[in-house]
Formats: C-alpha cells, sequence, structure tokens
C-alpha cells in the first residue's frame, strides 16, 4: 500500500507540474487559431473584394482613369487578342503591336468594326534585340497612351531540362519576356508621368510562385516581371500611376497546346476571354493577382505550401506534359 501511495503522490505532483505547460499550450493553439482566422477572413473579404464587388458594382470609366488610347503587346492570339477587345468594348481605342502583319491587319479590323473605336497596329519582332523599339518610339511619339499591356511573352514548346534547351530559345526568351515589358514601359511611362495618370499591366504567370523545374527559364523571367511590376508601382504610384503585375495559372491558348488536358476550357483552365473579362475588372483595385478568383484560390495554396512539395508536384506534372509531347512529336 506504502508503494500505491507513493505512486499515487507522484502521480498527482507531476499532474500539477505539467497543467502549467498544458494551459500555456491551450493558450499558444488558442493564439494561433485565432490568428488565421482572422487571416482567413481578411483572404475572404480581399477575394469578394476584388472579384465579386467589381462585378456587382458599374464599370470604371477607363478612358477617364486612364486615357483614350491602349497599347496592347502579343496583341494577335491569346490574353493579348482577348484584353484588346475588352478595352475597345470600354471605348479604349487600341493599338495593337505583334509580329504577323496579316493577323495584326486581320485583328485591327476586327476590333474596329466590332466595337467602333479607332485602331492602329505596329509590327515588331520582340526577338530582335533593341532593333524595334526606335519604330515603336517614333510610332507611339504623338499619342497619349493611358494604358500598357505587357503581354508578349514565349513558353518552351514543352518542359525540359535546362541543358536541353537551345541557346537560340534562351535568348529569344530573355528578350521576349523580359527586354520588351522594360523597353515598352520605359517608352510610356513618360507621357503618363507628364499627365499624372496611367496604367501599366504586365502579364506574368504562377509559375513566380515558388521555383518551378522544367520551366526554370520561363519562371525565372515571369518572377522578374513580378519584382518589376510591384517595385515600380511604388516608384511611379505617387505620380498618378498604376502598375500591375497579373500572375495567371495555365489558361487555354496556344501556349498550352503542349498539353492535351490543359488545351481544353475547364474549371480551372478559362478561355483568354473569360479569363481578361474577370482580370480587368480587378485594375486600379490590386497590384498584384492572379486576375481570376478560382486561380486565386490555387496561388494562395501554392504560396503556403513548402517549397519541397511545390517542386515535387512540378516536376510530376512538367515531366508527364514532357513525355506527352515527345511522344505526339514521335507520332
Amino acid at each position: 500500500m506504502a508503494a500505491v501511495d507513493r505512486f499515487y503522490l507522484l502521480y498527482r505532483e507531476i499532474s500539477r507540474s505539467c497543467n502549467f505547460y498544458i494551459e500555456a499550450l491551450a493558450i499558444v493553439g488558442a493564439w494561433y487559431t485565432v490568428r488565421k482566422c482572422v487571416s482567413l477572413a481578411f483572404d475572404t473579404y480581399s477575394m469578394l473584394r476584388l472579384h465579386l464587388i467589381p462585378k456587382l458594382g458599374g464599370e470604371i470609366d477607363l478612358v477617364k482613369q486612364y486615357g483614350k488610347w491602349a497599347v496592347v503587346t502579343g496583341s494577335t492570339d491569346g490574353i493579348g487578342k482577348a484584353y484588346a477587345e475588352e478595352l475597345a468594348k470600354r471605348r479604349v481605342n487600341i493599338i495593337l503591336i505583334s509580329r504577323n502583319k496579316e493577323k495584326l491587319e486581320a485583328v485591327s479590323r476586327s476590333i474596329s468594326e466590332t466595337y467602333k473605336v479607332e485602331t492602329d497596329f505596329i509590327v515588331a519582332d520582340f526577338s530582335k534585340g533593341r532593333e524595334p523599339y526606335a519604330a515603336i518610339k517614333k510610332a507611339l511619339k504623338d499619342r497619349e497612351i493611358g494604358i500598357l499591356v505587357n503581354n508578349v511573352g514565349m513558353f518552351y514548346p514543352y518542359p525540359d531540362y535546362f541543358t536541353n534547351v537551345s541557346e537560340d530559345v534562351l535568348w529569344d526568351m530573355i528578350n521576349i519576356n523580359i527586354a520588351s515589358a522594360n523597353m515598352m514601359t520605359h517608352i510610356v511611362l513618360p507621357g503618363m508621368v507628364e499627365k499624372k495618370k496611367g496604367a501599366i499591366v504586365n502579364v506574368s504567370s504562377a509559375s513566380c510562385c515558388q521555383p518551378t523545374p522544367m520551366l526554370t527559364i520561363y519562371g525565372a523571367s515571369k518572377t522578374y516581371l513580378d519584382y518589376f511590376s510591384r517595385a515600380l508601382h511604388y516608384e511611379y504610384a505617387s505620380k498618378g500611376i498604376f502598375v500591375q503585375s497579373l500572375t495567371p495559372f495555365m489558361i487555354v491558348t496556344k501556349m498550352a497546346e503542349c498539353r492535351s488536358s490543359v488545351s481544353r476550357r475547364s474549371f480551372f483552365f478559362p478561355s483568354a476571354e473569360e479569363y481578361v473579362s474577370h482580370a480587368i475588372s480587378t485594375l486600379g483595385l490590386s497590384t498584384r493577382t492572379t486576375g481570376y478568383w478560382k486561380h486565386a484560390i490555387k496561388f494562395t495554396l501554392g504560396e503556403h505550401l513548402p517549397e519541397w512539395i511545390w517542386a515535387w508536384f512540378a516536376m510530376y506534372f512538367c515531366r508527364t506534359v514532357r513525355k506527352e509531347a515527345l511522344t505526339h512529336k514521335v507520332k
């Protein structure tokens, strides 16, 4: 009995000592839960404010807020073409820039006839280094540009290992994805500053969320655009300029043709037109956004994943796409 009594006394003393630690852990747990709930509430409010409320309210008068002319690069297909059409729908005159003259003429004519706005186009190949920018600068000299959409971009034929990518593709990707946005912004920004209003939209990618293997150069170039946009906004917000970084996930465009599962419209893979109809309503509201509420959910989850998990999923996905593309190529 003495041994049992001593054990009971020992247990009672241990319990008393542990109560303090249990209570401390309970306080920490409660604090963590409250913090996460508040964070979730703010994220939910931000999503509603950005993606739902603008749809319920009236459309912003983009001409009044930014100016009557917009320049859209990479504007004959995909997001660029959809942006040009959406801006024209809101009575903004459009200047299209791309490298294919026939497509430019067709898109320019279609937008002008459909939306009854003025249109113009400039033929430019952004893979040619500094060569095209003198002509662009001269063509835009007397235009009051209110909105610039830097959409022109280059993707891999399919995801691949860095050493398998040719030098030509590397140079073109750097010139098209990075240099074009810098140079176009440098051309139009002085005029915006002079008028004290303007908007610049740089189309980045969700691949900038975390390191994405097998899309190394593409992801790095889009991360540069994201950083560039955010820093530039801080520089020029006080001068009336709004700079936005768009970070979408996969959209059904020609760039997604290497993967059959994302070459068709579905719940998470919208068409360019559907995507832009949402993204344009975020202009002036968010400096960094996916532009689409379904993509915003994925981006938030991606940001909170451990880097190794993101990289593992990216490797698995990209290897699958690569295998599919190579199989299709052999056939």
